[in-house]
């Protein structure tokens, strides 16, 4: 049974009205791969009543109260991703699809989705009911930030969206805790992984620069960003306070990760695994050839690519579910109708980080000054394989399934740190686990980019990229790798794109076509250097490509063969920020 999205499901329920209703920028899919369904249903298996509504009509109140006003508060989310980048290109161009829209017009899901939909709220509701935001888009955006769409710093979407409450990383906890302290009428002030407003600054908290302030000075807003950063992992982080026009956003800690028994309980509750009926007569929902069959295995990402919000938003701490729940969750699948026998993905952000943490790590937090991959495989973590290795082995056997494809990126570091498993581990892949293509994520080659976008070296790139070769050969198959790179990122200029080019054409032997260009998201250390024009971590200048039209050139220098590219181009011009 999907959770009532209709004024006919909620009477047929025999509901008064839901305690809570969920707003959100995606279609309704339930599924575990929703932000959305995901919190709904783990409400509901707490006894809440539980109503969503999606992607509302925001040019009046029909659809934004169907369900009526809920009796403890309304949860507020974009959706997947954060609606800008859901909307517009790197280069700011309008995006006509989306896959998460029934019928795949991108014409549902409005700007800064989390403002119109709360205001929306706010206009036509009584205002009794408080507002609570979540999901990337109030991630990224609870603090002061830079906003690529603007050009400019702008304050916490909590204040822009006269919400009552922001819940930011995985909102289980939180969001659960909320709606405990509001069934029973006590405050919620205190709630780790939520942030408010106040006029009064809570004891032991950090001051971080104010708004005003961040937005005078850039020294101030990097200052601001580093305090933030050494605070957002759950162990041993403090609250946070930023003032802004006199009131204060208060930051509370945090939120602990779910632990794996808990992980397993979230994946066990009875999605129904496809489109609201009420949204299928809208078209077909893209996503769904993607997620229908496939299994996450693990949340988190101890990467910590300068680039990436999956760290900030999931954690730094890997926690995975135990294999009788993923195996469990499987069977499931194959009883589903329209199974063929191909489970689609297991895995994570990153496939191979299932099943093994740093020891340091679990009992003490993540370390504040080092990182996990990078310059390299720290020693303290271990890389170990094997977990994975007999899970997709079990999986496999399963009858009625055919194939498990593991879609998610694999990181070739760590493949090769574990030199108990890690070839093993590949060669199950390479055998059995492969559509053809493979995909891996290097993003450069040249190591000034590498350092700015806090990547390794190429060094593991090519002994990976052999490797995958020999075992290919030995299993008799003709199986690639797809490589991601990254085009315009802070520090990389058209002279190290066609630099990277060479290297791909003579160490890869391939011509890369999955090329993207740097999109500066809110509250990462990519989107910072964009924004100063400096490498936080050292201090100094740092090229910064700003033009459209030069972003664009290095995209396509990638794709074209050397000899094709003529005059070599000098390289990229002194970053003037504000100027485009």
């Amino acid at each position: 049974m999907f959770l009532p999205t209709t004024k006919k499901e909620i009477d047929t329920l025999g509901w008064d009205a839901p305690d809570i209703i969920i707003v959100t920028g995606d279609t309704y899919i339930d599924s575990s791969y929703i932000g959305a369904s995901v919190i709904g249903r783990v409400l509901a298996d707490s006894g809440f009543r539980v109503g969503i509504i999606a992607q509302p009509d925001v040019s009046g109140p029909d659809e934004i109260m169907r369900l009526g006003e809920p009796k403890l508060c309304w949860g507020v989310t974009s959706g997947s991703v954060d609606s800008m980048v859901a909307n517009y290109t790197a280069l700011r161009k309008k995006r006509m699809q989306d896959d998460l829209t029934a019928g795949g017009v991108n014409t549902r899901r409005p700007d800064r989705a989390l403002i119109v939909y709360s205001n929306l709220i706010r206009r036509y509701s009584t205002g009794k009911t408080p507002i609570v935001l979540g999901g990337i888009e109030a991630s990224l955006r609870r603090l002061a930030h830079y906003d690529y769409w603007d050009n400019r710093i702008r304050r916490s979407i909590l204040f822009d969206a006269r919400a009552d409450l922001l819940v930011y990383g995985m909102g289980e906890r939180p969001m659960l805790a909320i709606a405990n302290r509001l069934s029973a009428g006590e405050p919620t002030d205190t709630i780790p992984g939520t942030c408010r407003i106040s006029r009064d600054v809570p004891d032991g908290f950090l001051e971080l620069p104010s708004f005003e302030d961040v937005c005078r000075d850039d020294r101030a807003f990097e200052q601001m960003f580093k305090l933030f950063a050494l605070n957002s992992d759950h162990a041993g982080a403090r609250g946070l306070v930023q003032r802004c026009g006199g009131r204060c956003l208060i930051h509370n800690p945090p939120a602990a990760p779910l632990t794996p028994e808990e992980l397993d309980r979230v994946y066990s509750l009875p999605y129904e695994r496809a489109v609201h009926p009420f949204y299928v007569k809208q078209g077909t929902v893209r996503a769904m050839d993607t997620i229908k069959f496939s299994i996450t295995s693990h949340r988190g990402c101890y990467g910590g690519c300068n680039f990436c919000a999956i760290a900030l938003h999931q954690g730094r701490t890997v926690v995975s579910r135990t294999p009788e729940s993923i195996v469990a969750e499987a069977k499931r699948l194959t009883a589903l109708d329209g199974f063929n026998g191909f489970i689609h993905d297991v895995g994570g952000p990153t496939a191979n980080m299932y099943g093994f943490e740093c020891g340091k790590k679990i009992k003490h937090g993540a370390c504040a000054h080092k990182r996990c991959l990078y310059p390299s495989v720290c020693k303290e973590l271990r890389p170990a394989h094997a977990k994975q290795l007999k899970l997709l082995q079990t999986i496999r056997k399963i009858p009625g399934v055919k194939k498990v494809f593991v879609a998610s990126g694999i990181r070739c570091d760590l493949v090769l740190a574990d030199t108990k498993a890690g070839q093993a581990y590949l060669a199950e892949i390479v055998n059995h686990h492969v559509s053809g293509q493979m995909k891996i994520a290097p993003e450069h080659c040249v190591n000034s980019v590498l350092t700015a976008m806090g990547k390794p070296g190429t060094k593991d790139l090519v002994r990976f990229r052999s490797l995958f070769n020999d075992l290919n050969i030995r299993a008799g198959k003709k199986q690639f790798l797809t490589y991601y790179f990254i085009a315009a990122h802070p520090g990389c200029t058209l002279e190290d794109m066609l630099k990277l080019r060479d290297f791909s054409a003579r160490e890869l032997k391939h011509f890369p076509e999955q090329v993207q260009i740097f999109t500066p998201t809110p509250s990462t250390f990519s989107t910072l250097m964009y924004y100063t024009g400096r490498d936080p971590f050292s201090g100094k200048p740092l090229f910064v490509e700003r033009d459209m039209r030069r972003k664009q050139q290095q995209k396509d220098a990638l794709k074209r063969p050397p000899h094709s590219r003529g005059r070599r181009p000098s390289k990229g011009r002194p970053f003037n920020r504000g100027k485009s």
